[in-house]
């Protein structure tokens, strides 16, 4: 079924409805858009609307489009001022080393550490996870 214009380019009202769906998270930052063929299937829209659509997106900062391999939500959209990105939670926590980051620090399998996590979200949902580790200095 064609899209209602309402007074709005084609284009125009088909990039707002996947801008939703991105915002949504119904296609989440880093995933792959549908097919330009499968989105003028969907939309009943020429595949120079289609990619007009996409280039409203991109100039947003919504999507990125790599040659050959498609379109992409953006992990990092550029949006209006309603978006909030929280203050980093973080914790501290003693860990046993594994394998991996015992051969990174030259320390026994086991071997205590130190792990700061952070996590930081953006309107609610978490946008990036950064994990540190330390030695535990020895106690006296």
């Amino acid at each position: 079924m064609p899209i209602p214009h309402f007074g709005q380019p084609r284009y125009r009202v088909i990039a707002d409805k996947l801008r939703l769906r991105i915002e949504s998270g119904a296609i989440p930052p880093g995933a792959l858009l549908p097919a330009e063929s499968l989105l003028t299937t969907e939309f009943r829209a020429s595949r120079g609307t289609i990619r007009q659509a996409l280039a409203v997106l991109r100039e947003t900062g919504l999507v990125a489009t790599e040659h050959g391999r498609g379109t992409y939500a953006n992990p990092r959209p550029h949006q209006s001022g309603s978006d909030t990105c929280s203050e980093p939670e973080t914790r501290q926590r003693e860990i046993p080393a594994d394998p991996e980051i015992a051969e990174i620090f030259g320390v026994d399998v086991g071997a205590i550490l130190i792990e700061n996590e952070s996590v930081t979200r953006w309107n609610g949902a978490v946008r990036t996870v950064v994990r540190t580790y330390r030695l535990r200095r020895a106690r006296p």
